[in-house]
């Protein structure tokens, strides 16, 4: 039996994560970490093995890897401060002689002139695992659609406008249901050790292109505002949102910081983020899914967030 300690697993992707391997029949085989176990009684009436540990508290994360043969470490949330929080995981799954770790990252983050604020924190932590003696696999997310469409989209539909300091430029939207199932292929399956696959959607887009196709299928006017980086902070500072991340800190439902919104925008607009692989389908065994097809089965609660 192959045991797989998920870091993060009250989270979104950490129980998508673990819904997949339960249908594989795999709830035996994990251990979930969390700060709030409260949050997963229902893992442990599914035969999960759930146990405490906080990244800020590194004393508690030994006992919470024992055992584990695999570890998936999703990044955490706090952008600009999650070197130190995953340096503590990975020393823990080192030491307790975890053979393989596999990491949340992000594409692009190579090039050091990548302005994205999320760029230190994924580098860094790609450093320290590559470094730390074990097996590994990066797993480079793009955006997630989820994001821009379900998360953002209804505001985009109420004011009729998508404003954004991307520019004209590119990317590669993923659904985050496509890494989740990328990770889980590498996690349950051999021939991945130290090797990074780019997860990314389909066809690389701009957020005019994204503009028109959420306009068209929804039926609704929407046009696509291009602003400045001064802009955009504007705009965020109205909102009430803060420029550096704060714990457990949402504005209208989302955990959102400026800083690291703008420096996403402008690595956008300045080309960084231009990469579209073909890793989904060689991962999972089926094509990754496009952004129009998330508006198109979700039609019915963007319109009607538009009311």
């Amino acid at each position: 039996m192959t045991r797989i300690v998920v870091t993060g697993a009250s989270g979104n992707y950490g129980r998508a994560f673990t819904d997949a391997l339960i249908a594989k029949g795999r709830a035996q085989d994990l251990i979930l970490i969390t700060r709030t176990p409260d949050k997963l009684t229902d893992r442990v009436a599914q035969g999960c093995e759930v146990r405490y540990g906080d990244f800020d508290k590194p004393d508690t994360l030994a006992a919470a890897v024992a055992g584990a043969d695999k570890m998936l470490l999703i990044s955490g949330t706090r952008v600009g401060a999650r070197v130190v929080q995953h340096k503590a995981a990975i020393d823990a799954a080192a030491k307790a002689g975890v053979k393989h770790i596999a990491y949340t990252s992000f594409i692009g983050i190579d090039d050091p002139a990548n302005p994205a604020e999320v760029r230190h924190d994924h580098i860094e932590t790609e450093k320290l695992i590559r470094g730390s003696g074990m097996a590994w696999t990066m797993l480079r997310d793009a955006h997630y659609a989820d994001a821009m469409i379900l998360m953002a989209g209804p505001g985009v539909m109420q004011s009729g406008q998508w404003i954004s300091n991307a520019g004209a430029g590119l990317e590669a939207m993923v659904w985050r249901d496509d890494c989740v199932a990328a990770a889980v292929a590498v996690m349950t399956s051999e021939g991945h050790e130290d090797q990074t696959y780019n997860i990314t959607g389909p066809e690389l887009q701009t957020f005019e292109d994204v503009t028109a196709i959420l306009s068209e299928v929804t039926g609704k006017p929407i046009s696509y505002v291009s602003v400045d980086d001064e802009q955009q902070y504007a705009m965020f500072d109205a909102m009430g949102i803060p420029r550096r991340p704060v714990d457990d800190q949402t504005v209208g439902g989302l955990p959102w910081n400026s800083d690291d919104m703008v420096t996403f925008g402008q690595a956008i607009r300045e080309g960084f983020l231009e990469i579209c692989s073909g890793d989904v389908e060689k991962l999972t065994g089926r094509p990754a899914r496009s952004v129009r097809q998330m508006i198109e089965e979700n039609v019915d609660f963007l319109r009607g967030a538009a009311q």
